[in-house]
């Protein structure tokens, strides 16, 4: 089952719409009208089941060295990896290991990130 159609994220005070553009056998793929926005969903079954939620994003910035503009690109990834078959952890299991990661992560202003984001581990 795929997510809402389409999705909205917003970057730096800007909502940008994510339109479905692609389904298929446990994943789904939205993209913004300039294609410089991703949002992607997926679930791989092998020894380990992996459900990942990613965003992509590029932007055409100057080259500091030749000012030249050149296209840049990131990405953001969110990672479940969980036993085969739910075994162990159930949906509600995860989801509280997710939010008490969340809380971590996002505690006193995403300092945790702009640490990590500067280089500190």
């Amino acid at each position: 089952m795929s997510f809402a159609d389409p999705q909205t994220v917003t970057i730096s005070g800007t909502a940008i719409s994510l339109p479905r553009t692609s389904t298929g056998d446990g994943n789904s793929r939205y993209l913004s009208a300039d294609g410089r926005v991703q949002l992607s969903a997926s679930s791989q079954y092998n020894k380990r089941t992996r459900r990942t939620l990613r965003l992509d994003h590029s932007k055409i910035a100057a080259d500091p060295f030749t000012a030249d503009n050149t296209e840049y690109s990131m990405s953001v990834y969110l990672v479940f990896d969980l036993p085969p078959k739910g075994v162990g952890y159930s949906a509600t299991d995860a989801l509280a290991v997710y939010q008490g990661f969340k809380t971590q992560i996002t505690a006193s202003s995403d300092l945790l990130v702009s640490k990590v984001l500067g280089g500190e581990s």
